[in-house]
């Protein structure tokens, strides 16, 4: 349970949980609009090499099995790469790691967390092999039965002359009535890959592999929470910028009317007709954005996303998976075909 105020935190001890030294509860603090990052590295006893450090498009609190990724990292700046590097290694000579080990980090306002440590291969192995041309896995194995990094070659992290996406594929279309919005439960049933000369090639590759098709004109149906709206205004002007109309519901609109983006207003469900059901069921929405959070107001949206499944509508549920989609919708890596060769080692 992802609790936003005290007084939500209250009532939920207090209605849902029973607590006593057999029923203990974990509290851990959520990082709002964090950006998570994965780094996999292999030690053996004596050297460090980092596999690859791939950076969350999602924020951090979505599950990692749930946010898509991005090898390099896109945005992350290059001293704070330094210094996971280095926190990384340390880490993985300090617990005396033999193999593989996986390190999940967050960083915000200049700072560095550490949110897990874990001395074992992880879901990432496989996507960042297929990047970098090499097998962790193998290496790691005949790490753990006496071999070195030396001995075995692999000095030095390989960072890739192109960016590769892995995205999770979700199976909502197959389950009547769920609600697709991301959160710190993994919903997500595999994986795709998509690589290209630019970050946004690779996400449109990713989302095509997914199964989801980003439209390229028509209107965008934009409802954000308190803590996007900010963040919002760029993603719009952007869009507008691209040729979509927008429409908002009443807050967001406020919003994005003051800062001079030209958006038209919609009606919430429970504010009269035509409402955004009605425009996403007369297919008049081609995507939608739509982020929120506590449980009353992800109750009271949960239709519209249900809908947006249902009628095939993009959607995201993040502020980071829309500044994305932009930049997939700004490359025009997929309007020119190149060799294979050019985006492999």
């Amino acid at each position: 349970e992802i609790v936003y105020k005290e007084e939500a935190l209250r009532h939920y001890m207090a209605t849902a949980v029973k607590v006593s030294n057999d029923s203990p509860v974990l509290l851990d603090y959520f990082l709002n609009r964090a950006v998570e990052v994965d780094i996999d590295a292999i030690c053996d006893g004596e050297q460090v090499v980092i596999g690859a450090i791939m950076q969350h498009i999602e924020q951090a609190g979505i599950h990692s099995g749930d946010s898509a990724c991005a090898l390099p990292p896109y945005s992350l700046p290059d001293d704070v790469q330094d210094e996971m590097r280095a926190q990384v290694s340390a880490m993985a000579m300090e617990l005396g790691v033999v193999g593989l080990m996986n390190t999940q980090l967050a960083w915000q306002d200049g700072e560095i967390y550490v949110i897990e440590v874990n001395p074992r291969a992880s879901r990432t192995v496989p996507f960042v092999s297929k990047c970098i041309g090499t097998s962790l896995a193998a290496i790691a194995a005949k790490v753990m039965m006496g071999k070195s990094l030396k001995e075995l070659g692999f000095t030095k992290e390989i960072i890739p002359p192109y960016y590769s996406v892995k995205e999770a594929v979700f199976p909502f279309n197959k389950f009547q009535g769920v609600d697709p919005i991301l959160g710190p439960e993994m919903k997500s049933t595999g994986e795709v890959m998509g690589a290209g000369e630019t970050f946004g090639e690779a996400f449109f590759k990713a989302q095509l592999g997914a199964g989801e098709v980003l439209p390229t004109e028509g209107t965008v149906f934009v409802s954000v929470r308190d803590a996007d709206k900010e963040g919002m205004i760029e993603v719009a002007k952007d869009l507008k910028t691209l040729g979509f109309n927008l429409v908002s519901t009443a807050g967001t609109f406020e919003t994005l009317s003051k800062a001079g983006v030209e958006v038209t207003r919609v009606n919430k469900v429970g504010e009269g007709r035509p409402h955004i059901i009605d425009m996403m069921k007369n297919d008049e929405i081609a995507m939608s954005v739509n982020t929120t959070e506590g449980p009353v107001a992800i109750a009271d949206s949960a239709e519209i996303r249900r809908c947006a499944l249902q009628h095939k509508v993009y959607c995201t549920t993040t502020l980071a998976g829309a500044v994305a989609v932009v930049e997939a919708l700004e490359s025009d890596g997929l309007k020119t075909v190149r060799p294979y060769k050019t985006c492999t080692r």
